[in-house]
């Protein structure tokens, strides 16, 4: 995941910056007194405040954030900005309005939102879509949040709504340490402080954003001046002196795991450290419960089946996208691909696939630290394709995979593995190897054709279920429940601090549900004119052509940023030019 700047001493800080970062804490405690006093109604009112803020921001947000990227104004790839940035806060701020005011009323966030069972003792909750114009302009996408086992329907209710359910009590005061990669995370972040635990924060931004903070200034200026949030810059220095604060209550980073140890046991590599003896008698240097996000390796698992030639070129450039969007700087960037040794149609794929990646429109590689992991990966597998800025690594019989199965290389860089079999003998293949192989527990996307799940029936449900990851994206990419505020994203349940993985806790989660396992997103296998019923072998309808996210669509920059300007203030005439360059994608 993105690196959140690894602590350092906080010795190196002047009194004169310590003093601003106390006052700073000191405001955010008078905040958090005043945000128990406020009513449910209330909080729902300053939220349609933040939200008229970030509305009045998106072009600021969107062409600052690329700008920062090296994506010029006529850049085919500028509209990720719009849709990772301002439309995921904007979406997230809505859902959370929502679910206030259901409370604020007396009623449950999930009155109306179907709840059901799912495999293995779990209750499921059809979180996704709630309103009628996500049932319409993305159709055929679905959303489920999957909830521990053991948790019935009943507490699942009882439940909802979180810290909003107990609003007087006070959370104290939380340290938002902010990704440096994707500019909705810190703010998407600090909502969930305020919202899950009724915690004002310090939001640390990361230097890679810091031309993104006086937009996050006015668009938060509703949360910054009554003391919910405080906005700060700095690197190392600072971030260990705020870890180490003792008025501040706990911890959330998105980051690296690096980062995250550095924070929990100390610097320094090796066994005879302070950091490894501090870890070996679990005696951590900061004490203070921390939360955490840090991605991983993501499995991107290709179910053999009958697929047309137009199937094998729409799913290369699925692939390709969730590798390159932001130039695969993403936690939730896809980077092995498994596939079939035993699928008739695998070497067809495996041409697709290239041509897709290849073909993808270039970018600046621009995260710190990015340069040296595609090095690393040259070294790793010399004899990789290199396709202009990126590389594809196809392991074959003999090669090691374990470096790409174990290194997060956070950067333009796939890799192609093979397993054997077909049907449901390849899916429970594929599964145990992304569950035992791939380092992290983050997210793993699938790809299947509708013929094909049919005839594995109640034996795929089974193999998601066995799927241990905190977002599953079916026929989808898991960035889609990423922004979907009331899905949930993290790790999969069950990292501790001495092992921490991809992470501890969720964030999103707009209805606010306790007791979350996973997410699972399930989308169309084809697009719109193939998603007809008379084309599609009983899969799932969408409008959608070419959605605008894939790193192909031709319109992508346009739609997205009609898209969000439609998420802001809506307009009929506006959205209909929005679809009407969404056919031409």
């Amino acid at each position: 995941m993105s690196s959140a700047t690894t602590p350092t001493s906080a010795t190196t800080l002047d009194e004169a910056e310590r003093a601003r970062l106390d006052t700073a804490i000191d405001e955010l405690h008078t905040g958090a007194r005043t945000w128990a006093a406020l009513s449910l109604a209330q909080r729902a009112t300053l939220l349609r405040g933040v939200r008229t803020a970030v509305a009045a921001s998106t072009q600021e947000w969107a062409e600052t954030a690329a700008h920062s990227k090296g994506l010029g104004g006529g850049h085919a790839l500028r509209g990720e900005e719009w849709l990772a940035g301002p439309y995921s806060v904007l979406g997230a701020l809505d859902a959370y309005v929502e679910t206030l005011t259901r409370l604020a009323e007396g009623r449950n966030p999930l009155e109306g939102v179907r709840v059901d069972r799912a495999p293995g003792g779990r209750t499921r909750v059809h979180a996704f879509p709630l309103t009628g114009i996500d049932r319409v302009l993305l159709s055929g996408f679905t959303g489920e949040v999957w909830l521990t086992p053991g948790t019935t329907p009943r507490t699942a209710r009882a439940g909802a709504g979180l810290a909003q359910r107990t609003p007087t009590e006070s959370g104290g005061v939380g340290l938002v340490l902010g990704a440096g990669n994707v500019t909705s995370i810190p703010v998407l972040d600090v909502l969930y402080e305020l919202l899950a635990h009724n915690r004002t924060a310090i939001l640390k931004v990361n230097p890679t954003q810091d031309a993104m903070v006086p937009v996050f200034e006015h668009a938060l200026a509703a949360l910054i001046e009554p003391g919910f949030l405080r906005i700060v810059r700095g690197g190392g220095d600072v971030g260990a002196f705020l870890t180490g604060h003792k008025r501040l209550s706990h911890v959330h980073i998105t980051g690296s795991a690096a980062t995250f140890d550095a924070i929990v046991w100390g610097s320094g590599k090796g066994k005879n450290t302070a950091a490894a003896r501090r870890r070996r008698e679990n005696r951590p240097l900061m004490k203070k419960p921390i939360t955490a996000e840090l991605g991983g390796v993501s499995p991107i698992i290709v179910v053999p089946g009958e697929w047309t030639q137009a199937d094998l070129r729409f799913h290369a450039e699925h692939i390709a996208t969730m590798r390159l969007q932001n130039c695969g700087h993403n936690c939730i960037a896809g980077q092995v691909v498994i596939i079939s040794s035993d699928w008739p149609q695998a070497e067809e794929f495996r041409l697709a696939l290239r041509r897709a990646y290849a073909a993808a429109p270039e970018r600046p590689t621009w995260y710190p630290g990015s340069g040296d992991r595609m090095h690393q990966a040259h070294d790793d597998y010399p004899d990789a394709l290199v396709l202009g800025d990126r590389l594809l690594v196809e392991i074959d019989e003999g090669d090691d995979p374990s470096a790409l199965e174990n290194t997060e290389y956070f950067a333009p860089v796939l890799g192609v593995t093979t397993l054997p079999g077909s049907g449901q003998e390849f899916l429970d293949a594929a599964v145990a190897y992304a569950n035992d192989r791939l380092q992290g527990t983050l997210g793993a996307n699938l790809l299947i054709d509708p013929v094909t799940q049919k005839a594995l029936g109640t034996g795929f449900e089974r193999a998601i279920t066995q799927l241990r990851y905190g977002s599953i994206a079916i026929n989808a990419w898991t960035a889609f429940g990423f922004i979907t505020p009331t899905l949930t994203w993290g790790a999969f349940p069950g990292n501790t601090v001495q092992d921490v993985g991809s992470g501890i806790g969720v964030v999103h989660n707009a209805l606010l549900l306790d007791a979350v396992e996973r997410s699972v997103l399930r989308g169309p296998f084809r697009p719109m004119p193939r998603s007809l019923p008379v084309l599609n072998g009983g899969g799932r309808f969408t409008i959608l052509p070419t959605p605008p996210w894939f790193v192909t669509a031709r319109t992508g920059a346009a739609v997205s940023e009609g898209l969000t300007r439609f998420r802001a203030t809506g307009g009929v005439v506006g959205l209909v030019k929005t679809l009407l360059q969404a056919l031409r994608a």
